[in-house]
């Protein structure tokens, strides 16, 4: 991908294709309309661009601080990369921008500054203040300014739609083999290790702390996961807890992994962690050393999935 991830860096004159929305997961619903729109791009020779917006609409207009994101902005745009897209133009959202009249949204973003030639949408997509334009307007826009609009099917924005209610469903369910199912990819965190408390190592299994820097970026359910990575280019198996460590009295929720057969030292590395299964709830146990047992179990366990 051409990466341009700033709506006021964008400044290729190349004509595009475009299509709108937050696209977040990239599941397999959405995969299937950015084919259709890189397809199309090499066939009309067009740069392909999915337009989206951060903050999430909902954390502006609404004051919802409580969204969770299936990814982040970089995770999002990695994925789109990988299907082939020029462009993930990211437009900052803001009140002032909620106002612009539709045509204003129309004939600034779209045909000044994308130089949009044809615009792939969904025939529920609604714009401009208050949301007030629809696929009818976009379609009599296009005739005004000389770009093509195609609609996308109900049925595929129903399947966007069930698509990413059951990812969210299922990871905050921490059904990991359902949400991958439907994301047609390993569900997966980005963070940097950080410095823990040390008790893994004291117990035989040294884990890594880590960091998620965005607070929007959903968590699956607290408990025990299978895990892979890939660190200095190898792939490394483990397991992972997300909870609060109640054995030993934690009192903030962490993200730790333990890997397999691997023992160098990461700190301060940024790590993408793909979950691979749930192995069980996190508990509490009567003691250190019935958590150790616990957690021998747990690595025979996960040793079965990998």
């Amino acid at each position: 991908m051409k990466k341009n991830i700033n709506f006021t860096n964008y400044n290729n004159s190349n004509a595009t294709i475009v299509t709108i929305g937050t696209f977040d997961g990239v599941h397999i619903g959405h995969q299937k309309i950015i084919k259709r729109l890189v397809d199309i791009a090499h066939k009309k020779h067009l740069n392909s661009v999915v337009l989206t917006f951060f903050p999430h609409p909902r954390m502006v207009l609404q004051n919802n601080n409580d969204i969770k994101l299936l990814n982040t902005i970089e995770e999002r745009e990695t994925i789109l990369s990988d299907l082939g897209l020029d462009y993930l133009v990211v437009k900052t959202f803001t009140k002032k921008f909620a106002n612009l009249s539709a045509e204003e949204f129309v004939k600034n973003i779209l045909v000044d500054k994308l130089n949009a030639k044809h615009i792939i949408i969904g025939y529920d997509h609604r714009f401009g203040k208050g949301r007030s334009a629809n696929i009818d307007d976009l379609k009599s826009f296009g005739k005004q300014y000389d770009f093509e609009v195609e609609e996308i099917s109900v049925q595929d924005i129903e399947d966007v739609s069930v698509s990413s209610t059951k990812i969210r469903i299922a990871l905050n369910d921490g059904d990991i083999l359902t949400a991958n199912t439907y994301l047609g990819y390993s569900f997966y965190i980005t963070g940097k290790v950080v410095k823990g408390k040390g008790l893994g190592r004291k117990i035989g299994f040294p884990t890594a702390n880590l960091e998620i820097a965005e607070d929007y970026k959903l968590i699956p359910k607290n408990g025990v996961y299978v895990i892979k990575t890939s660190i200095e280019n190898k792939l490394v198996y483990g397991m992972m807890n997300i909870g609060m460590n109640p054995t030993v009295n934690g009192t903030k929720k962490t993200i730790e992994a333990h890997f397999f057969n691997f023992n160098n030292d990461i700190y301060n590395q940024t790590l993408k962690i793909e979950f691979v299964a749930r192995l069980r709830d996190e508990q509490k146990f009567e003691s250190v050393e019935l958590l150790k047992k616990q957690l021998k179990l747990d690595e025979k366990n996960a040793k079965v999935f990998i």
